[in-house]
């Protein structure tokens, strides 16, 4: 069943709430672009999915979970990993291979862990983060923790993922499924692909969702405390659809050509940076300037973390990783 939807403006009250949740959308926005970057420079290997335009998604969802959640993220998980709170130095350094990295430069941009943050994987596979926090939300049951699988509006064409919605549902167990539809799976239309509504492959399993505005942080985040909210109270799964948009190509390799004309300039229009600004100025009455700081100082810190990355050692390929922790 659906859950009922309230929008509401933050208010003054809200402000440093809102500091906190812009000032995480920027350092997420100033990470990818550095990545791009760096890759175009060749010090990251392998490919990059970039995560800009979708920073509300994690952010607002992050933003809710507590020590001893869980989180499985997609291949584009750079946003996934640092909106739980995943050192932007140490995500940095494993993006360069660097032993220094969190998982000691052996994951790449891919596949990254992050335990101590409750971060359990980044998975390559398609959707395989669905089956990965299915696993997870089994071993949850009761605590009242969750686990949260983050995965793109292609992966719900796979056949596990309706496996494991079907499975949380019987089980009634502590899911939040996050449906990131930016609409297009790698280079094609979701409309060509997929039938029908996204939203309704859980209401017919008889889970709770809610379709969302992906681009606006105070809306993910509400949404996702209610989904928390019902699951650590161990009333089932809850399946979130955020509406949302990626600005850059699926990879490094792709320019976007098959955009319909002027579709990226009107999602832009609602960038969640510029919409959390306005909501931080308009309904928080945080002034211009102290947002501008804000800006100025993820730009100085990223600035920093970038040369440490350069300068970082990379590891002895005659030794194991050792940046795992329990």
């Amino acid at each position: 069943m659906a859950a009922t939807t309230t929008h509401t403006a933050p208010t003054a009250a809200d402000g440093e709430l809102m500091l906190g949740l812009y000032r995480r959308m920027r350092l997420i926005r100033r990470f990818e672009e550095a990545v791009h970057s760096l890759f175009l420079k060749g010090e990251v290997h392998g490919t990059t999915h970039l995560y800009n335009g979708e920073e509300a998604s994690a952010t607002g969802v992050g933003s809710t979970l507590v020590p001893g959640d869980k989180v499985a993220g997609t291949y584009r998980g750079h946003g996934h990993a640092l909106a739980i709170g995943t050192s932007p130095q140490g995500l940095l350094d494993e993006l360069l291979g660097r032993s220094t990295g969190v998982c000691g430069g052996r994951a790449g941009s891919m596949n990254v862990i992050d335990l101590e943050h409750g971060l359990i994987g980044c998975f390559g596979i398609v959707g395989g983060s669905i089956s990965a926090a299915l696993g997870a939300s089994l071993a949850l049951r009761g605590t009242g923790n969750v686990a949260v699988a983050y995965f793109g509006d292609g992966a719900t064409n796979q056949a596990y993922f309706h496996e494991c919605l079907n499975f949380a549902r019987v089980f009634s167990l502590p899911a939040i499924f996050v449906c990131e539809n930016n609409l297009y799976g790698e280079f094609t239309p979701m409309e060509q692909v997929t039938a029908g509504q996204i939203r309704a492959r859980a209401e017919a399993l008889d889970i709770s969702y809610e379709s969302v505005d992906g681009m606006d942080v105070w809306e993910t985040r509400a949404a996702a405390l209610r989904a928390t909210e019902r699951a650590r109270a161990g009333r089932g799964p809850v399946f979130l659809e955020m509406l949302t948009y990626r600005f850059v190509g699926h990879s490094r390799s792709d320019p976007g050509r098959y955009r319909k004309p002027g579709e990226l300039e009107r999602w832009q229009e609602r960038d969640p940076l510029l919409v959390g600004r306005r909501r931080l100025i308009d309904d928080c009455g945080v002034g211009a300037e102290t947002v501008d700081a804000i800006d100025a100082e993820i730009e100085s810190e990223m600035t920093a973390v970038i040369e440490r990355a350069l300068a970082a050692p990379y590891p002895d390929p005659a030794l194991p990783a050792t940046a795992f922790k329990d």
